[in-house]
């Protein structure tokens, strides 16, 4: 049902042997460490937490150090304060703080457009405006030469010369480089998945690619160097640690905070919600058991808490009407399939999907449905040369990797781990706040939730 699955499913984590044996001189030399264990970084929910499974972080680490030649490193875009992504908030801070020099902001993906006028400090405040104001990166990509569609119209807010109908461009959210253990898919359109490979390797090539373009370096990181910043990335699990109406959460027999996700179990398939691949395990909807405990609380949290068990028990039971997404109608053959919302995060208790399978939920689509907010985003008018079907997207996501009319704005779906710490959401950060991602799937799959459901399903998110 889904192509490739089975290859997929086969790969296996790289072995910490093997990542040992690439680090094993480095691991012994003196390290410049801080400890992420003792560390809760306030957010406007509470506050969030890393913990490093070797213990501490070592801050030698080729991931925080400038490896290209414009300043940037890896932790220039990946910032544990925003739970390993960036987000609009710090990055305000970052241009006021140095009138908008810090390498962050760099041209070559953090202007609107490349040949942006930067040469002041108001210039620069235009030119960034997209990476200000919802934290995006400019991601262009070629139309491949071999293509279902053509494309037909550009419409670009900033009438950007680079941008046309060979060369496209694709605002999109820093991916957090944590809780990477989870991962069945590298990058929102999975264009660093290599068939045959292990997700390490993928990682491994991401952490070069990333480096040669992002950073610009002249020439890419070495294997070492790259095993060296996916060994730290393995080892970090970031979750909110506590909420500030429900206070710690990993407390009272609940399982909230990253030191219970570093030991959560995982391999490819291990919950196949769409039984796509003989290989997966059966599908369990109750993909999250963290607040479990919290169902009928007791003392000064109870109100937070029992809203907070509410939210997770509605997340892996409430039955959507699935409708019109690529992914799941067309591959089911199913003009409606009744899921769930674990139904596409069915990793448990981390909210992956466990096997590879981009979807088209509608967050590309233009004009974008309410309440999302797609303002400044490119759009594109798509055309399938067998069919003649049009697209209108902000985002054309997987097609432009394979090619195919099928794939038109497909992305992956991330891991739902320390979500309060790293608005806004979505690929394109068109969710501003929890509640419009909530909002938006009501609308989109004519929910009819209650709010008090849409204030359960939010405590809950924020928690996780």
């Amino acid at each position: 049902m889904f192509r490739g699955i089975r290859d997929f499913v086969s790969r296996k984590v790289l072995s910490l042997g093997f990542l040992l044996t690439c680090l094993g001189f480095a691991l012994a030399l003196p390290a410049n460490t801080f400890d992420p264990n003792l560390q809760d970084f306030p957010d406007p929910s509470g506050t969030v937490r890393t913990v490093s499974t070797t213990g501490s972080v070592d801050t030698s680490n080729p991931f925080f150090q400038s490896m290209g030649t414009n300043g940037r490193a890896c932790i220039s875009c990946h910032q544990p304060s925003d739970a390993w992504t960036v987000t609009p908030r710090h990055i305000r801070e970052r241009f006021d703080k140095t009138e908008g020099l810090d390498p962050i902001f760099r041209p070559v993906d953090g202007s609107n457009c490349p040949s942006a006028d930067v040469s002041t400090e108001h210039a620069r405040e235009r030119a960034y405006s997209m990476l200000l104001n919802k934290g995006l990166i400019r991601i262009s990509i070629s139309v491949p030469a071999i293509r279902e569609f053509e494309v037909t119209a550009v419409h670009d807010a900033f009438n950007c010369p680079e941008t046309t109908q060979q060369q496209l461009a694709m605002f999109r959210r820093p991916l957090p480089s944590t809780n990477l253990s989870f991962l069945s898919t590298v990058m929102w359109d999975g264009r660093e998945n290599a068939p045959g490979k292990t997700i390490a390797l993928d990682l491994m090539q991401q952490s070069k690619d990333a480096t040669l373009g992002h950073a610009q370096a002249v020439t890419a990181p070495t294997d070492l160097q790259a095993a060296q910043i996916v060994a730290f990335e393995l080892a970090l699990f970031t979750a909110q640690s506590s909420d500030l109406a429900a206070g710690r959460l990993n407390i009272d027999g609940a399982k909230g905070g990253p030191e219970a996700l570093s030991t959560q179990p995982f391999h490819l398939g291990i919950n196949d919600s769409f039984g796509g691949d003989p290989t997966g395990d059966p599908f369990n909807p109750n993909v999250f058991t963290i607040f479990e405990a919290w169902s009928d609380p007791h003392g000064a949290y109870e109100e937070a808490r029992e809203a907070i068990a509410r939210g997770e028990k509605l997340f892996n039971t409430l039955v959507i009407p699935i409708t019109g997404v690529a992914g799941i109608n067309d591959a089911l053959n199913s003009d409606v399939f009744m899921g769930t919302c674990t139904t596409c995060h069915d990793t448990p208790n981390s909210g992956n999907h466990s096997l590879s399978v981009p979807l088209n939920i509608g967050i590309t689509d233009f004009p974008a449905l309410a309440p999302l907010d797609t303002d400044g985003l490119p759009h594109y008018t798509l055309v399938c040369k067998a069919t003649g079907k049009e697209f209108h997207v902000t985002d054309p996501g997987r097609a432009l990797i394979s090619g195919k009319c099928v794939d038109i704005g497909k992305t992956k779906g991330p891991i739902l781990r320390g979500l309060a710490a790293r608005a806004p959401y979505f690929h394109n950060g068109s969710a501003a706040t929890l509640l419009d991602v909530v909002n938006f799937y009501d609308v989109r799959f004519h929910l009819g939730l209650s709010e008090r459901q849409k204030v359960d399903l939010v405590a809950f998110l924020r928690a996780l």
